[in-house]
C-alpha cells in the first residue's frame, strides 16, 4: 500500500519505518521538501505531492497546527482519501485546544470528502507500533464515520503487531473526543512513572 505521511519529525519516521518494514511504500510530505532532501531512507514531497501520491494519508503534523496545514492543501485534494489522523492539539501548557471537539472531528468538518479515522494517540508512538513491547496486552482504539476507511486502519494496525481483539472501535469521528481528552490523563501518567505504558479496556 502507498502510504503518505504528512510530518518529519519523530511521530512520521517512527511509522514510517514501522510501516515500510511491513512492505508498504512510505512518502513523506513536508512543507519544505528541498530542506529535507536525503535525509530520509524515503521520497520527501511537497504536501500537494504527497497527497496526491496515495489513498491512505497520514496526519503526523503538530495537533495545533493540523488544520492550518491541511487546509492549505485544498480540501477537494483529499476527496476519496483516507485520512489517519493520529496528532493530539494541545497547547504549550498542555491545555486542549479543541475542548468541546476533537482535532478528528474539525479534520473531518475541514475536508469532506476524506475518510477520517482517529487511533495511534493514546500512548507513545513507540509503544504503539510495537505493542510486544510491553509485559502485556492493551489497547488501541479507532473512530470514525466511514467502515471502509475503518477496516484498511485495523489492517495497518495489525501490521504494527496489533491483535484483532486489542482494537477497540469506538463508533463514529464524533467519538475521536474521547481518545483525545484521554491526552490529559496520558501526560499526568507521564509525569508520574515516564511512557513507556498503554491502557487495556477490560469487561
Amino acid at each position: 500500500m502507498n502510504i503518505s505521511i504528512i510530518g518529519t519529525g519523530h511521530v512520521a519516521t517512527t511509522l514510517a519505518a514501522s510501516w515500510s518494514k511491513a512492505g508498504h511504500a512510505i512518502t513523506l510530505g513536508s512543507r519544505d521538501p528541498q530542506s529535507k532532501a536525503g535525509q530520509f531512507e524515503y521520497p520527501v514531497a511537497s504536501l500537494a505531492d504527497a497527497v496526491a501520491a496515495s489513498d491512505v494519508i497520514v496526519n503526523a503534523t503538530p495537533g495545533g497546527q493540523s488544520v492550518e496545514i491541511f487546509t492549505s492543501i485544498g480540501a477537494d485534494t483529499f476527496a476519496g482519501k483516507t485520512v489517519i489522523d493520529v496528532a493530539n492539539a494541545a497547547s504549550p501548557s498542555f491545555d486542549l485546544i479543541y475542548p468541546d471537539s476533537s482535532l478528528g472531528q474539525v479534520l473531518q468538518d475541514a475536508l469532506p470528502a476524506a475518510k477520517v479515522v482517529k487511533t495511534l494517540n493514546t500512548a507513545a508512538m513507540t509503544v504503539l507500533v510495537d505493542p510486544s513491547s510491553l509485559s502485556g496486552e492493551s489497547s488501541v482504539f479507532v473512530s470514525g464515520d466511514d467502515d471502509g476507511a475503518k477496516d484498511t486502519v485495523r489492517g495497518l494496525l495489525g501490521d504494527l503487531g496489533w491483535a484483532s481483539d486489542s482494537i477497540v472501535d469506538l463508533g463514529g469521528i464524533a467519538s475521536a473526543r474521547g481518545a483525545e481528552y484521554y491526552f490529559v490523563l496520558f501526560f499526568a501518567l507521564v509525569q508520574a512513572g515516564g511512557p513507556q505504558f498503554n491502557i487495556k479496556v477490560v469487561r
